[in-house]
């Protein structure tokens, strides 16, 4: 292997290397996935959803305990923080962030994880959080295709 690929050509504490081969090395990993699903100390549910099949971009959506038919609660959007490079929906931290904004609001959480650079360069990252809000503004008359959203958020 040539000694010139293992030179640093960008560095950006606390978030990654970018080497001269185009590698990069992460300070801190993404995140190790948590499942969606009951908390069944809480009452809130979560489950992820696919936003856009052509980019694979997803979601993860957190209700509360909903008691009894026909209640609409406000649409919380949440875009996660990481300067584009870090974060997610599906790590251990966003989940008990967005499950404990979910009790205290009574709301329902919609969190877009979003593709992440360096992987994927700028813009695409503004193109996914847009996409996702024009597919969440699609259930705005009930008529989306995701049921948590047609059933439990408030319409507009």
């Amino acid at each position: 292997m040539d000694s010139n690929n293992n030179e640093i050509m960008h560095d950006f504490p606390p978030f990654f290397k970018v080497f001269r081969d185009g590698s990069i090395e992460r300070y801190m990993p993404l995140h190790d996935p948590v499942p969606a699903g009951l908390n069944p100390t809480t009452g809130v549910q979560s489950k992820d959803v696919v936003v856009s099949p052509e980019t694979g971009v997803k979601a993860r959506i957190f209700i509360p305990k909903i008691n009894g038919g026909g209640q609409k609660l406000p649409l919380f959007v949440h875009y996660h923080g990481g300067g584009f490079c870090m974060g997610s929906p599906f790590g251990d931290i966003g989940k008990k962030f967005l499950s404990s904004l979910v009790l205290k609001a009574n709301v329902i959480v919609i969190s877009i994880d979003y593709r992440l650079a360096p992987e994927h360069r700028l813009p695409i990252a503004y193109h996914d959080s847009s996409a996702a809000l024009h597919w969440i503004i699609c259930h705005c008359n009930g008529q989306g295709p995701e049921t948590w959203l047609n059933e439990y958020a408030m319409q507009i």
